[in-house]
Parts: structure tokens; C-alpha cells; sequence
């Protein structure tokens, strides 16, 4: 628990170019910095002193022209895309708009780039405050805005000397009960204080935040994957700090990986491309699950379709099955017929039930299963582009669909695509 803080401005920094030594300039404007202080920097100069610019025409299109090409390069992945702006996954792993670049408080034929590492570069301006006998945290701050609310706030996107988080598990609050997940994002909580003294237009660029307790991380905390660097053995104790990077939330843990026209259109994309497998896992699947699916495609499907609950045949696995038939047996009724049953197994799969479509001698026969049991999210590799393809399993513990006892899967006899 801390008494109270101090957010200082570091005001007469001056314009930054490649080159300067951001320690030598800081530590002039603030000579009264003391031990324990947090450095709050606004990633905009550490990049100008790195040489992290990039030279674009002054305006027209060939300038907009270079900005798009400049936002491919810093792109891992996009995220999302509405009207002017787009929302990208950079190759640091940080979510952002415009991969960070920034056209602001820089002249007109330049743009501003990320830090190609910022928790490497905030050990350094670390270690060079050190060198001076001062031993001070660092912060590397930028704007973003956040999924679930409107407006910006600073965040970090590096640290040294400082853990990521304020780690209350175990901690038991006033009424007794123990805590499980709370961890603050200090380093963030820092950023977002540090620009209420900053400003955007006042040419302060570092902030000092003092009076927070804290401890330097002494060995490597849990790494995102997606971290752009780890340190080598035997490398010295500001090496090992983890810095900002645990920060970062991995394709496997993130549940928002993409935008929501983005992820219908994975979607449907996943719907026209699924496989047409021979076995399957032999995991019971929940006959609500597969209930859900008849009734969501039922508006859609054919007059003459219907959906039967079927008997479950041994020879690959599943533990549940359904009959798609036709009364109609002209070519347009079979189109008509294959149409419904991929539209049925597009929405078992929504569902999490993998299918195998089978020829019956008077429709498609559809053998059922749930997937097979998947690791963890903390232990599962990310998917290759950092977007998670493959449907969630339910972790309950279904029964099999026995004919005898699913009645309610056959549907409403009075509308289009019902069961007859």
C-alpha cells in the first residue's frame, strides 16, 4: 500500500532526433530525479532517437500510398477493418490501429514507427540512468484505444525495472475470501497516469511517477509466444527482465482475435471449406447442441427436407447420427437436398460437432461426434497467423443421441424444412 503519488512532467526535453541520447537529455531536464522513480516515456521519442522513421511524400495520394505500404510492413495480421481505419496485430504482438504508426508531432514527410523492441529499449535507457548512479524504472507509453470502450488511454508497450503486474493471488480481501486472478497491470495503470501531465500537444514527453513501492523483477517471468525477443543464458539480471511482454495475450487465450465482420467471414470461410473425414473422434456429443443446430437452419431448408434422429452404426466412431432425406427425387430436389445437409453440418460445426456426410440409400446420413479432448489454452500452440481457426469443444459431459429419446430433434411439421 503506498501513502500517495507524485506525477511529475519533465518539461524542456526539446525536439528528438536519431541519434540523441535520451539519458543525457532527461537527466538534464530533470536533474531532481531520485531512486525508486518511474520513468513514464512516450514511445514517439525513444523511436525518433532509435531512427524509427520512415520518409513519405508531404501529401496527395503518393502519400497515402506509402502509409499503406508502410502499414503492411509493421503487420503481422489484421484484425479489423471499418471505413478509414484499420485495426492490426503488429509483429511485436501488440493489437493496434494503424500498427502504431503516427504522423503526429513529426514533420510532414515522415512517419513514426513503434520500437522495434521496446522492453529492449527501455533496458537500456535503464541501464544508462544506472551508469549514472540512479537507479530508476522505465516505461515505454503509447496511445490505444480499447476494445469495450470508447476513447484512448496510454498503455505500455515496455518496461524495465518493474514488474507488468501488481499480483494479489493468494491475498485475502476484508471478508475473507481469497483472491484467484487478480493481477493489475501496473505498467499500464503507470502509462495511462503518466499521460495526465504529458498532454498531446505540450511537448512533454516523459513523466515521472514517484512514491509507488515496488520490487525490479530479478528472473523471467511467464513470456507471451508472441514476444518479439527472450534473453540469451547467462545473460545479467535487467537481460532476464521480462518487461512489458507478459502483457501480451497469445492466439490461444484470446477470445477476440478478430473483428466481428472478420470473424463471420472466417466463419463462412470455415463453413465452405469442412472436411470430409472418414472417422471420427467417438466423443458423445449433447443432443441440446445438436438440437440447436436443426432449429437454426430450419426456416432455411428445403419444403420437402426433413431431419430424423438415426441409428448409431459402429464403423467410424460416432455417437450420434441424423437422416437428411427429400421428397423430392428430381435433379433439382437432390441439389436442393446436398445444399440442406452442408447448411445442417455448418451449424452442428457452430455448435462444436464434427460430421461426416454419407450416402443413404434415400438421403444423406450425417454420423455425429464431439471433437476430441484439446489442451488448455495455456498449454495449446497458437494458430500460425495468431487467429485461432478450430471450434471450441463443450467440456460437459453429454449423453448420446438416442433416437428413442430425441423426439424434440425432429422438427415443427408445419413449416418449410420441417420433419415429416
Amino acid at each position: 500500500m503506498t501513502d500517495g503519488l507524485e506525477i511529475l512532467p519533465v518539461r524542456g526535453i526539446g525536439d528528438i532526433t536519431a541519434g540523441d541520447d535520451l539519458v543525457e537529455l532527461i537527466a538534464t531536464a530533470a536533474p531532481w530525479l531520485a531512486d525508486g522513480d518511474v520513468l513514464v516515456v512516450t514511445s514517439k521519442i525513444v523511436s525518433k532517437a532509435e531512427g524509427r522513421l520512415v520518409e513519405v511524400p508531404a501529401d496527395g495520394p503518393e502519400r497515402d500510398a506509402a502509409r499503406d505500404a508502410t502499414l503492411a510492413a509493421e503487420t503481422r495480421r489484421v484484425v479489423a477493418r471499418r471505413g478509414p481505419t484499420t485495426i492490426v496485430q503488429t509483429h511485436h504482438g501488440f493489437v493496434m490501429a494503424a500498427a502504431g504508426i503516427d504522423a503526429s508531432n513529426v514533420d510532414k514527410t515522415h512517419l513514426v514507427l513503434l520500437p522495434a523492441d521496446p522492453d529492449a529499449s527501455a533496458r537500456r535507457l535503464r541501464a544508462g540512468f544506472r551508469a549514472r548512479g540512479l537507479d530508476v524504472a522505465i516505461v515505454i507509453s503509447d496511445t490505444m484505444g480499447r476494445a469495450w470502450r470508447n476513447g484512448l488511454t496510454d498503455v505500455a508497450l515496455g518496461a524495465a525495472g518493474i514488474p507488468a503486474f501488481r499480483d494479489h493471488r493468494g491475498e485475502t480481501d476484508p471478508y475473507g475470501n481469497e483472491l484467484q486472478i487478480t493481477q493489475m497491470a501496473q505498467i499500464d495503470e503507470l502509462a495511462a497516469a503518466g499521460e495526465l501531465v504529458k498532454g498531446k500537444c505540450d511537448q512533454v514527453p516523459v513523466a515521472v511517477v514517484r512514491g509507488l513501492p515496488f520490487t525490479a523483477p530479478s528472473a523471467p517471468a511467464a513470456v507471451s509466444p508472441t514476444a518479439p525477443s527472450a534473453p540469451d543464458a547467462g545473460s545479467s539480471a535487467d537481460d532476464l527482465d521480462p518487461g512489458a511482454a507478459p502483457l501480451l495475450r497469445d492466439a490461444a487465450s484470446d477470445m477476440f482475435s478478430l473483428g466481428t465482420a472478420e470473424a463471420r467471414a472466417a466463419g463462412l470461410l470455415d463453413a465452405a471449406r469442412l472436411p470430409d473425414a472418414t472417422r471420427l473422434p467417438g466423443v458423445p456429443v449433447d443432443p441440446a447442441a445438436v438440437q440447436r443446430a436443426v432449429d437454426a437452419v430450419a426456416e432455411v431448408l428445403g419444403r420437402t427436407t426433413t431431419v430424423t434422429p438415426a441409428d448409431v452404426l459402429p464403423h467410424n466412431d460416432a455417437t450420434a447420427a441424423l437422416h437428411v432425406t427429400s421428397l423430392e427425387r428430381g435433379p433439382e430436389g437432390l441439389m436442393r437436398l446436398g445444399a440442406d445437409a452442408h447448411r445442417l453440418r455448418a451449424a452442428l460445426a457452430a455448435e462444436g460437432i464434427l460430421s461426416v456426410a454419407l450416402p443413404h440409400e434415400d438421403g444423406i446420413r450425417l454420423d455425429l461426434s464431439a471433437p476430441a479432448l484439446t489442451p488448455s489454452p495455456a498449454s495449446a500452440p497458437p494458430a500460425s497467423d495468431g487467429a485461432p481457426t478450430d471450434l471450441v469443444p463443450s467440456t460437459t459431459a453429454p449423453t448420446d443421441l438416442d433416437p428413442s429419446t430425441t423426439a424434440p430433434t425432429q422438427l415443427d411439421s408445419s413449416g418449410p424444412g420441417s420433419a415429416r
